[in-house]
């Protein structure tokens, strides 16, 4: 169990590193459509919170080394604590509601939402960075809207679907 779970983490870390490279290539903005945030999202409900913070934390970091998406300065300390909460929160809470998909769907995304805040707000008090966390948290919603309701859409019947599959072939995550 513990080797499908590494297995399905590097497919989930593997997908959130090329998903931005095709919607960079076809003009569709990161900012806009998130589309990092899905494997991470999904990495965190089917794998629980230890691999999803690990999905969550490396996806960026390697993105980021292989890509240079997302930039080093501010970007990326933001973008880790934002997905790593991502995973460890939507993990925590399908781990305690295991049928529930929207529920560590919207905790996640609150969450990670509000660890992003807390970061640009430790990087402009302390780092000089010009950003208000606030204006960032508002400025990532709004800019990031297409991509909230893009994750609501597909990432439940996705989940539902690979925990069916799995259960079908008599395994279990």
């Amino acid at each position: 169990m513990k080797t499908r779970k590494i297995v399905i983490s590097g497919l989930l870390i593997a997908i959130g590193v090329l998903l931005p490279i095709i919607f960079h290539s076809m003009s569709m903005g990161g900012q806009i459509f998130l589309p990092m945030h899905i494997p991470v999202l999904i990495g965190g409900i089917l794998l629980g919170p230890f691999y999803g913070t690990l999905i969550g934390i490396t996806t960026p970091l390697l993105s980021s080394f292989l890509t240079g998406m997302p930039p080093a300065f501010p970007m990326l300390p933001i973008m880790v604590f934002e997905l790593g909460t991502y995973g460890l929160t939507s993990g925590y809470i399908a781990k305690l509601y295991p049928k529930k998909v929207v529920l560590p769907l919207l905790g996640g995304m609150v969450d990670g939402r509000i660890s992003a805040a807390l970061v640009v707000f430790v990087l402009s008090r302390f780092f000089g960075v010009k950003l208000s966390p606030l204006l960032f948290l508002k400025g990532a919603i709004l800019t990031g809207l297409p991509g909230i309701l893009i994750q609501l859409i597909i990432i439940p019947p996705i989940v539902i679907g690979l925990k069916k599959n799995f259960k079908s072939l008599g395994q279990d995550l």
